[in-house]
């Protein structure tokens, strides 16, 4: 790289594009400010800021750069493949995320429901697995997490783990899961201990604890449907 090539760096902090990023937010950088981040460098003519500024101007913005090609983009001076294909990249990541369809998310409406979306996966496990699902106010489940693997004790699986990933989530409610390696799904002392500490937890800061299932051998248990909720 050339030595005259103008890079982020060389401008003052409070102009850099990477700096008000993490000071203020993506939100806070213009369209040019933010191709201007995945392009990095510049050319020895022209800054990297004035590079992104010609390329959107060529493109007349962004509508019609997430429809170019890799040829069109690297047929602007000073834009080789590997900067063409970072825009691309990140283009396609931008097109995938829009076309998410939140509808297609698994909803849990019963214990039945929420035993059969994790059963194949832990009814075989060597160890006990303390899984949270976190549900929106569909039931839809947005979020599955291992919050611990080991044997359940109170005094280690905290609420605290528990409910900072469904504040982090925005998480309407949560169902606990864990597996018995025994196969025998029936509940223990420190399983219903468990499940009454974060059922508490929960309804002082408004996240729901809906129910707390233990895998077995392809059967399953709802300490909800035992009366332990």
């Amino acid at each position: 790289m050339s030595t005259n090539t103008l890079m982020i760096r060389d401008f003052p902090q409070d102009e850099r594009p990477r700096e008000r990023f993490i000071k203020h937010g993506p939100q806070s950088l213009s369209n040019h400010e933010l191709i201007a981040i995945l392009l990095r460098t510049g050319t020895k003519d022209e800054s990297v800021l004035q590079l992104s500024n010609r390329l959107l101007t060529h493109f007349e913005g962004l509508r019609q750069l997430k429809t170019a090609t890799l040829e069109e983009i690297t047929e602007i001076k000073g834009i080789g493949s590997a900067k063409a294909i970072q825009i691309l990249a990140a283009v396609e990541i931008g097109r995938r995320m829009a076309n998410l369809n939140y509808n297609d998310r698994y909803v849990i409406r019963s214990p039945e429901d929420g035993a059969k979306y994790v059963m194949n996966d832990m009814r075989f496990l060597s160890q006990e697995h303390f899984v949270c699902l976190y549900l929106n106010t569909k039931n839809q489940v947005i979020h599955k997490q291992t919050i611990f693997i080991g044997s359940l004790n109170a005094s280690i699986v905290h609420p605290r783990e528990v409910y900072r990933e469904a504040l982090k989530r925005s998480a309407a409610s949560i169902i606990a899961v864990h597996n018995h390696p025994s196969g025998d799904p029936a509940p223990s002392r420190e399983d219903i201990e468990v499940t009454k500490r974060l059922a508490e937890c929960g309804k002082i800061i408004g996240i729901d604890l809906l129910d707390h299932l233990i895998i077995g051998e392809n059967k399953f248990v709802s300490l909800k449907e035992k009366g332990y909720l």
